[in-house]
This record gives structure tokens, C-alpha cells and sequence, in this order.
């Protein structure tokens, strides 16, 4: 089976830089997927992105070495099945509350005995090569999101569940569970210590901790700290930024100003 050299990083305690697919697009996949990441994560939570535009993604992404994974909308067992059957290398389960959860999570990814995963790799068998039965228990990720007011009070229940193999933070709705409003990079102590706080139990556990991030500063500062797997930027955020700073840097130096609508 071909190996996921990202998890076997974590295992040694290595560290990841991945990127975040929103875009219902298989060419923006490969295009993000042919500039190096360690991993990208095709987002059917929150992006606009269906099954069928994630099995394009995930062949789209295979013409690299880059591993796939996917971010499912909820904690359901057949849907994360059906993205494991496509090819995903690795599962990002959102609001993982407790170790109930958690274990439901690490179920839905592995196949007997030590899960409920019910065997048809309908592509999977091919993007991994011979051997997907016997190796996939250990070559596939189950991320599991700490992101709520509840996970914050069973970190270590969740944390010491068999089969997690990394914990995610969502800074915007960990925002919320602390009592703030959502912000993705956020310098608020409160948030902050959290964060610090998720980590260490994370490491305490053996799991490796990761955090989502919307800039190179704090992707450099998580990494930095020590996070395992840290997200760079979004497709669509890195393709707007480009435009603007560009757009903006132009027309400051052409000296030409934006038409007015209707003029």
C-alpha cells in the first residue's frame, strides 16, 4: 500500500505544513497539490464541495505525492466510509465532544476487528496499490477536531482514545467556546492559553497536535511552538490576497483609480 509518509512524520515527530481546499475545483487541487504541501485538506464541512467534486479533487491531488484528506461535514460513520472508499487518506471529524465521539471517529476508519469500517475501496484500492485491506489500519488518519466548550472539559478522555492520531484545533469556533467571537488567528491571552492548553494535552496523550491558521505568521509561530500539523492558507484566500496586493500595487503605480459603476 502506498505509505502516508504524513502520519508515519507524526508518529516520529515530525512536523507538517498543509493547505485547505474550498474551491469546488479539480484544477485547483492539482494546482495546490503540485506546490508542495505535506498534505491538503478537500473541506466538505464548510466549503462548496460535493462527493462527486471531491472524488475529481482526490484524482486530481494523486498526480502528486501531497497525502488527501477530507474534512467531513459531522461526525457520521457512512459518510466518512464514503470519502476513506474514495481515495482520502486521512479523515478530519469536526466538534469531537467527548471519547464516545471520538471513538465513534476512529470506528468509522478502521476496518475489523479493531473498527466497524465496512470493506469496498472502490477507488481507494487504486490510488493506494495492492495491500489496502491488510495496511490501511495503520496508513489512514483519524483527525478528530477540539474545537468546544464540552471537548475542552474531556481533553484527556478524547486525547486517550485508541486510534486518534491527531488532534485539530478550529480557532474560530474554539473562539466561541471560550466565550469570544470567532477569529481565526487570534492573540487574545484567553485564546492563546487555550490553544496551549490543547497542546499539552495532545502531547501527553502521543497524539499530534494540529491547529488551523489563516497566515504565515502564525503558521511559523504554531510550528514553532511545536504543532505537528499546521494549515498555511486556503485556495481561495491565497488567490485573493494575490489579486488584491497585486490589483492595489498596479493601480498605485500607474496612478489609474477604479472606475466608478455606471460612470
Amino acid at each position: 500500500m502506498r505509505p502516508n509518509h504524513v502520519l508515519r512524520a507524526w508518529r516520529d515527530g515530525g512536523q507538517t505544513v498543509g493547505g485547505w481546499l474550498s474551491v469546488n475545483a479539480p484544477t485547483v487541487a492539482e494546482a495546490m497539490a503540485h506546490q508542495d504541501f505535506d498534505w491538503l485538506c478537500i473541506d466538505t464541512q464548510h466549503g462548496l464541495i460535493e462527493y462527486a467534486d471531491v472524488v475529481n479533487m482526490l484524482i486530481a491531488i494523486s498526480t502528486t505525492d501531497t497525502i488527501p484528506f477530507v474534512r467531513v461535514p459531522w461526525n457520521d460513520p457512512p459518510t466518512i466510509m464514503k470519502y476513506l472508499d474514495a481515495g482520502a487518506y486521512g479523515i478530519i471529524v469536526p466538534m469531537v465532544n467527548n471519547r464516545e465521539e471520538a471513538e465513534r471517529a476512529v470506528a468509522a476508519c478502521r476496518y475489523p476487528p479493531v473498527g466497524g469500517r465496512s470493506f469496498g475501496p472502490a477507488r481507494a484500492g487504486l490510488y493506494s496499490g495492492p495491500g489496502y485491506a491488510q495496511e490501511a489500519n495503520d496508513e489512514i488518519a483519524c483527525i478528530v477536531m477540539i474545537e468546544t466548550a464540552e471537548a475542552l472539559d474531556n481533553l484527556d478522555e478524547i486525547m486517550s482514545t485508541p486510534g486518534v492520531d491527531a488532534a485539530y484545533i478550529g480557532p474560530s469556533d474554539l473562539a466561541y467556546a471560550i466565550g469570544m467571537q470567532p477569529t481565526g488567528d487570534n492573540n487574545d491571552p484567553g485564546h492563546v492559553a487555550t490553544v496551549e492548553r490543547i497542546f499539552e494535552a495532545a502531547k501527553k496523550h502521543g497524539v499530534a497536535p494540529g491547529i488551523h491558521t489563516g497566515s504565515a505568521e502564525f503558521t511559523a509561530r504554531w510550528l514553532k511552538m511545536g504543532f505537528q500539523l499546521v494549515m498555511l492558507g486556503a485556495d481561495r484566500g491565497f488567490m485573493v490576497q494575490k489579486a488584491v496586493t497585486d490589483l492595489r500595487a498596479v493601480r498605485e503605480e500607474a496612478g489609474v483609480e477604479a472606475i466608478e459603476p455606471g460612470a
